[in-house]
């Protein structure tokens, strides 16, 4: 994963964000590119907006907000060693997209040129713009997205869970997460007894694929005992103190997860550790 994508969003939650795209881009000698994620109002919905002042203000505090995501972006990206990206930059290195446009859209059709693409998770209270982003970056990307929970992780992908479920979309994640796979000093393949699967390769086949690509993986399956299957593996995530959790996307209709709920919704919205996603 040599191209990490991050959008940037003026929240809180962007530290633990930015400092888990930092860790990975010092990890695998990335190059790490930060752009400012706008979500699109209508024009004419700006204007009832602007009710009471003038569109220039409006847009002038939009610019300076703007402004300070690229320099704060900047500051925490040499605080943490990362150098400006150069024509001959090599190892971790970072750049800004200043032409990005309106729109959470941009960050499905934009995700394709990078490796993985880096965001905060989503949660029970969060407002549907900041989902369409995320659900961008998982349905029109093609590529890996790595949710961050709201507390930095102290490490990524040294202490590896793949949630095996007989899935295309597990083994999609599976296979994005490869390059991580190899770095990773521990791997375990977690089925969960009882819980959503589809008709596929046994988790055992999985860990004799692993084997031939040089990366000896543990077998661990549990039992659902009345909880959903999402809870299930964040339960087993935790206890096997993994620092990345590799799932499969929406196996089940994403329409009927949003009605229903499922595993991917789940820890989409509970998650404590960092998930990489893939549909």
């Amino acid at each position: 994963m040599k191209t990490i994508l991050v959008p940037i969003q003026n929240i809180a939650i962007m530290a633990s964000v930015l400092e888990a795209a930092a860790r990975l881009a010092q990890r695998t000698g990335a190059y790490l590119e930060g752009f400012p994620l706008r979500f699109g109002i209508p024009q004419y919905l700006v204007a009832e907006l602007a009710t009471g002042f003038s569109l220039d203000s409006y847009y002038t505090e939009s610019e300076e907000e703007l402004a300070e995501m690229h320099r704060s972006f900047e500051a925490f990206m040499l605080k943490h060693d990362i150098a400006r990206a150069t024509a001959g930059s090599s190892g971790p290195c970072f750049g800004w997209l200043e032409t990005a446009p309106e729109g959470e859209d941009f960050v499905g059709s934009y995700g394709r040129a990078f490796d993985v693409i880096v965001m905060t998770r989503s949660d029970v209270d969060a407002v549907g713009p900041h989902r369409r982003a995320i659900e961008s970056a998982l349905f029109e990307s093609g590529r890996p997205v790595l949710l961050v929970p709201v507390e930095a992780p102290r490490s990524i992908a040294t202490n590896i869970v793949i949630h095996w479920n007989g899935s295309t979309e597990q083994a999609r994640a599976n296979a994005f997460a490869m390059p991580l796979l190899r770095l990773a000093e521990r791997v375990t393949v977690l089925t969960v007894v009882g819980g959503q699967e589809v008709p596929g390769p046994s988790a055992d086949q999985i860990v004799r694929q692993l084997l031939y690509n040089d990366i000896a993986a543990k077998l661990m399956s549990i039992e659902l005992e009345n909880r959903d299957t999402g809870e299930a593996i964040l339960d087993a995530a935790r206890a096997q103190g993994c620092d990345l959790l590799i799932k499969g996307a929406f196996t089940r209709n994403r329409l009927r997860q949003m009605i229903f709920g499922g595993a991917t919704s789940y820890i989409m919205e509970h998650a404590d550790l960092p998930v990489l996603m893939a549909h």
